[in-house]
């Protein structure tokens, strides 16, 4: 069974509530409800993890190494800043899309800069809670690919 392991870094847990004029209205636990759907529409295994620290999530991001097929990662503001995070996507060496829901590359220009996308299979940013959907089906076709199986 293919196993996806979806990450989100800081503030995304004040989804709903956080600019929503920027992030929309749907909680992060509403963005969940909606990967589990499409994981179990594909017959993948979701695992969800969010953390607002940054050692958190690269240590969620080693434990992923030879358990996971792929990351789904929406660092938040650790796009830009996180070194850290860039390394251990790097170190397992694990198929990776990054995922915004807002269009970083049309906001501030700090924005523009991501730590990520260089190593990532693709960024889909700007589709609000789509975009996690739309990573997890490129992302599921990516695998199927590596391994030889018809994309049920």
């Amino acid at each position: 069974m293919i196993r996806i392991l979806v990450l989100n870094g800081p503030n995304l847990n004040f989804l709903g509530v956080r600019e929503p004029s920027t992030y929309g209205t749907v909680t992060l636990a509403g963005i969940e409800a909606l990967c589990r759907q499409r994981a179990a529409e594909l017959g993948v295994e979701l695992d969800w993890f969010q953390s607002n620290h940054e050692g958190a999530l690269v240590d969620r991001i080693q434990q992923a190494y030879a358990c996971v097929d792929l990351i789904v990662i929406n660092p938040a503001a650790y796009t830009h800043t996180s070194v850290a995070i860039r390394d251990a996507l790097l170190a397992v060496a694990l198929p990776v899309v990054e995922v915004h829901l807002s269009n970083i590359h049309r906001r501030e220009k700090f924005r523009h800069r991501s730590f990520v996308s260089d190593i990532a299979l693709g960024q889909i940013t700007g589709f609000g809670p789509d975009g996690y959907l739309l990573a997890l089906d490129a992302g599921y076709r990516h695998v199927c690919h590596l391994r030889g199986m018809s994309r049920g």
